[in-house]
């Protein structure tokens, strides 16, 4: 057998083609030797190559696997340890959702379940374009796009946005925050505030700004905190748009209870409650009215009077969250024949 060594790189390189992966092959020539039955010797030759390639890998991607296998062997012995010590945590520390009660198994400053927050969603329902309060069925067909209210005590506001309805654990947020004194929901709510306030588009005007409804003094020094100004400051981070936070709205009085109020008492006890600090800051520029909640509107719309008194060229509000109407849903055949069946069974054992 004889062997014959070539190497291709070398001829490449030779010709001013270097290749980046070493190509070698080894030529094999093998001699046979056969007897025949007439007792001479013959010999056969058989030729053939053995290829092989040795490819080298770059510094690069070797230190990226390596880099791979380190974070999963990490990942792999950390995973284990989170789980126990969130489990020690739980029994050591017991805490229950503050807003379904259910066992906390998180170690978070926020009190709250990850379910509880997932189902916080926005507001799909048809909504008044001005004023954001739920369209009823009838009023989807007639129209300007306004509900009742706005067609008959137009709102001194030209929009208004919120993110949600006041309910379920979008309502138990802003609670923590504002009665328990919770503050890790104000950057939750801050989030949500600014997603409502994305809906009113990109501003090509000056940096708009952000005025929080105020806090009368008495209130602010039981609380210890504006809960709008909160909110808001956390969500001016949030903004793609650049915009300015500017407090220059204040409480002259402590209002009543708007409760049990019609819209003309509501309208009465609002007015004259609030000023402008700085009538400069705010002289020709667009101003959002931020809050936590939106009911009827009253507040805001009071807010958006004495800035555009005092020069806001356009006054819009935006809210974490809104109270909404039950809509009226049509009745169904299948469900109206229920109640007679209902009525009749009641009336018969009766």
């Amino acid at each position: 057998m004889c062997l014959r060594h070539c190497d291709e790189n070398s001829v490449n390189i030779a010709a001013g083609e270097p290749d980046p992966a070493l190509h070698r092959f080894w030529e094999v020539t093998i001699l046979k030797v056969s007897v025949p039955s007439d007792g001479r010797r013959t010999s056969v030759s058989r030729a053939g190559t053995i290829d092989w390639r040795v490819v080298f890998s770059s510094r690069a991607t070797l230190d990226r696997q390596r880099r791979m296998q380190r974070a999963e062997q990490r990942s792999f012995l950390v995973a284990p340890l989170l789980t126990v010590v969130r489990s020690v945590f739980s029994v050591a520390f017991p805490s229950d959702c503050r807003i379904c009660s259910l066992p906390l198994t998180n170690i978070s400053r926020l009190p709250v379940c990850e379910e509880c927050l997932d189902s916080v969603e926005p507001i799909r329902a048809p909504q008044c374009v001005q004023c954001g309060e739920r369209l009823l069925p009838s009023q989807l067909l007639v129209g300007d796009g306004r509900c009742q209210g706005c067609r008959e005590f137009e709102p001194e506001f030209d929009r208004a946005v919120s993110f949600g309805e006041y309910a379920g654990a979008l309502r138990g947020l802003i609670h923590l925050l504002k009665y328990d004194g919770v503050l890790p929901a104000a950057p939750v709510l801050g989030r949500l505030l600014a997603k409502a306030i994305a809906q009113l588009g990109r501003l090509d005007e000056a940096i708009p700004l952000l005025v929080p409804v105020p806090l009368h003094s008495s209130k602010r020094g039981e609380r210890g905190f504006n809960q709008a100004e909160l909110i808001v400051r956390h969500a001016v981070k949030c903004l793609p748009q650049r915009m300015e936070v500017a407090p220059v709205l204040k409480r002259r009085r402590a209002t009543h209870s708007q409760v049990g109020l019609t819209r003309e008492e509501r309208i009465a006890n609002m007015r004259g409650a609030f000023r402008v600090t700085d009538p400069e800051r705010v002289k020709g520029c667009t101003v959002i009215v931020v809050d936590d909640v939106m009911t009827t509107g009253t507040t805001i719309s009071e807010c958006a009077r004495v800035l555009k008194k005092a020069g806001a060229e356009r006054v819009w509000a935006a809210t974490v969250a809104r109270t909404l109407k039950e809509a009226a849903l049509p009745v169904t055949v299948e469900r109206r024949n229920e109640e007679e069946s209902e009525a009749a069974e009641m009336a018969v054992s009766v």
